[in-house]
């Protein structure tokens, strides 16, 4: 990791903060979740930067960079990464999210195909409307302004209680995350949503489908999906839950490194 690098790139009216593994190789661009940031996806970066140029950018509200008054709708932060991705020049990309991030993922390769050459999307928010509501109404943005007043060392004590099996190191880095998220990155839950079936059936690229044991996508949404757009591969994590990368980092990096070698 001594020689990777951070830098922000000013994209969509604003700066994204951004960890890089290294140019000259194939870039593949990592998308985190909500309440999350780039160095989330450090085991994964650090099993795929022999083969590619990776890049960790914070979302808008998130981490190290800008955080507006306004716009956090998928359309936003997808026109954000279009316009990283362009400033950078290194289109097209391989272009992987998770959660929140893949949902983001799949509206950049749906609204921008020209820029995204391969897409994996890590059991992506691909949930329904009622759902939405549930979280809505269960107030996680309020949750979350409770837990901003918290230190880091209680963050990660809550963590490890809930998520024993997780290293220690992996549970600071979330627990850092969100720390440096800000209230305003939750406006992204107010509806309406992107319709993720019919975001599916409008992409083209090479795309893989992680799903989790106890994750987010249910077998029967990976199937409609599959419906929707039949070329999509698909893959599943045993024994993870909707963290499957924090949950089983080696068996996620090899389904994704197996993708990238054999179905872009």
């Amino acid at each position: 990791m001594s020689h990777w690098t951070e830098h922000s790139c000013n994209t969509n009216n604003i700066s994204l903060h951004c960890t890089r593994t290294g140019t000259g190789k194939t870039p593949l661009i990592l998308l985190h979740g909500l309440a999350a940031n780039g160095a989330c996806w450090i085991d994964v970066a650090l099993a795929l930067e022999d083969d590619y140029d990776v890049l960790m950018p914070d979302l808008r509200g998130h981490g190290k960079s800008s955080v507006p008054l306004y716009s956090y709708r998928y359309e936003d932060h997808a026109a954000d990464i279009a316009g990283f991705i362009e400033a950078l020049g290194i289109a097209p990309v391989l272009l992987m999210g998770h959660s929140m991030g893949g949902l983001v993922a799949a509206v950049v390769a749906s609204q921008f195909p020209a820029l995204v050459r391969g897409l994996i999307l890590a059991d992506p928010t691909f949930i329904s409307v009622q759902q939405r509501r549930e979280v809505r109404d269960v107030d996680v943005a309020d949750q979350h302004r409770k837990l901003l007043s918290k230190p880091l060392e209680e963050v990660v004590a809550d963590l490890r209680a809930r998520q024993p099996h997780r290293s220690l190191a992996t549970l600071e880095r979330i627990a850092r995350a969100r720390l440096e998220t800000s209230l305003a990155a939750f406006d992204v839950l107010t509806p309406p949503n992107p319709d993720h079936e019919s975001l599916m059936r409008s992409i083209e690229v090479p795309t893989l489908l992680v799903t989790a044991e106890r994750g987010v996508v249910s077998k029967d949404l990976a199937a409609r999906l599959q419906a929707a757009n039949p070329g999509m591969q698909t893959a599943e994590i045993r024994d993870a839950g909707h963290g499957l990368f924090y949950d089983q980092p080696e068996r996620f990096s090899a389904v994704v490194r197996s993708f990238l070698t054999n179905g872009t």
